[in-house]
């Protein structure tokens, strides 16, 4: 028997995750519109200039600009509401989509810049006036400044509300799209140092084998940022439980109930950034009755979504404790 327990208490946590989720799309917005707009800068710099570095900037800022956008689409898609054809609801959406936008940023960016800087290593090029580079390299890093402001606010908030350090919500944090912007916003203003670099190389050697490390620089970034993100995505799609402590805290909460003598098994799945399932098989005490369980089952759930109110669905299966140990060999504990 399954007794599954979704009760009171969700209004408050559907307010929060709106607050959220509306706090992610503003900072995935933000950044689009600027990345968009300092790629058609950067592209026309690059042209005047003849910079390599600057058409690889122009096309990380292109990928970015796609990246946001995917981004935006895996937050919109992600709000749907649970049906009869997705009962667990459409959570995992935001980690296909953000999946998709870790590929951008690898075929857009980063593959493009390794590209050019090899080849004007071995063709070389030459080198335009760079007073325009210059100044648009300039704009940008106050742009990416300000996007990269706003996405390091949000994420200071969610990791003052998680109590964790930044740097360690940043790496085990389901909100993908807070965690991209970041990763590119940061990744963009150390590209433009190194495209700055580059023609600054340029301008006093003459050489354009400046700009081209300054490109291959840029496309290492990009492949970094790329596979940092693919694989947080990646890891999420194929299912990421709660971190440890949680769980055993989970355990000693289930186990903390009045009809409770262990738990047998436990399973946690990270469904969304602020959405999570717990399900447990539990060995209720011999004398209970089948009321006393099942007002247990709700009362476990309550103290579970008090406690995280992450989790959204609880699933407690009561399992003979004897039966399950002779069948599966599990530690009650």
């Amino acid at each position: 028997m399954d007794v599954r327990a979704d009760g009171a208490g969700g209004t408050a946590q559907e307010s929060g995750d709106g607050e959220a989720g509306g706090e992610s799309v503003f900072t995935v917005i933000v950044a689009a519109l600027a990345n968009l707009g300092i790629a058609l800068a950067k592209a026309v710099a690059g042209v005047i200039s003849g910079s390599s570095a600057m058409l690889s900037e122009a096309a990380h800022s292109f990928a970015d600009t796609v990246t946001e956008l995917l981004l935006l689409t895996s937050l919109k898609r992600s709000e749907k509401p649970a049906d009869e054809e997705h009962p667990l609801g459409y959570g995992g959406e935001r980690y296909v989509w953000a999946l998709l936008a870790a590929v951008a940023t690898f075929v857009g960016g980063a593959v493009f810049s390794l590209y050019d800087g090899i080849h004007t290593l071995v063709a070389g090029e030459e080198l335009g006036d760079p007073l325009v580079s210059y100044i648009v390299l300039a704009v940008a890093f106050l742009l990416e400044g300000f996007s990269l402001r706003t996405a390091v606010k949000q994420a200071r908030g969610e990791a003052a509300r998680a109590k964790a350090p930044m740097g360690t919500y940043l790496r085990h944090t389901p909100d993908t799209a807070v965690k991209a912007v970041v990763l590119e916003d940061s990744a963009a203003l150390a590209g433009l140092l190194f495209a700055a670099g580059g023609l600054l190389g340029g301008q006093l050697t003459g050489s354009g084998v400046w700009d081209g490390i300054a490109s291959l620089c840029i496309g290492a970034l990009l492949l970094w940022v790329a596979w940092v993100l693919g694989r947080s995505n990646a890891e999420l799609l194929v299912g990421r439980p709660l971190p440890k402590s949680v769980r055993d805290e989970i355990r000693v909460l289930l186990v903390e109930g009045e009809h409770v003598e262990a738990v047998l098994e436990l399973t946690t799945l990270v469904q969304g950034p602020r959405e999570a399932l717990v399900a447990a098989k539990v060995d209720f005490r011999d004398a209970s009755t089948a009321a006393q369980i099942e007002w247990a089952c709700e009362d476990a759930a309550r103290r579970l979504r008090e406690r995280f109110p992450a989790v959204r669905r609880v699933y407690l299966d009561p399992t003979p404790g004897f039966a399950q140990r002779r069948t599966e060999g599990l530690n009650p504990w």
